[in-house]
């Protein structure tokens, strides 16, 4: 499963406020892949936070994000909005300099 598919898994399988045991209990087992294949389950994840319980399922995967590996982020530091980037001059609104 992708990590980004588990907002509605626990929105769907917890009732919220739940305890971080009833999430390990219940999704514990729920692999997640990396893009490049590796895996992890939940309550690995999980297991590195301090958290003892999630008011919601917002606060449930933002604690799943934030606990995450660096494999399941894309491409660090890019940013897909236009703009220059440091050290690149911008020629957007100058249409001669296009």
């Amino acid at each position: 499963m992708r990590y980004s598919e588990t907002h509605q898994l626990f929105d769907q399988a917890c009732d919220f406020p739940t305890e971080h045991r009833t999430v390990v209990d219940r999704l514990g087992d729920v692999v997640l892949t990396t893009q490049s294949g590796d895996s992890v389950t939940v309550e690995e994840v999980l297991e590195l936070t301090d958290e003892t319980d999630y008011r919601s399922a917002d606060d449930l995967y933002t604690s799943l994000l934030a606990n995450l590996d660096d494999e399941f982020v894309g491409v660090k530091h890019y940013d897909d909005r236009s703009g220059s980037t440091p050290g690149e001059e911008s020629v957007r609104g100058d249409p001669d300099r296009l």
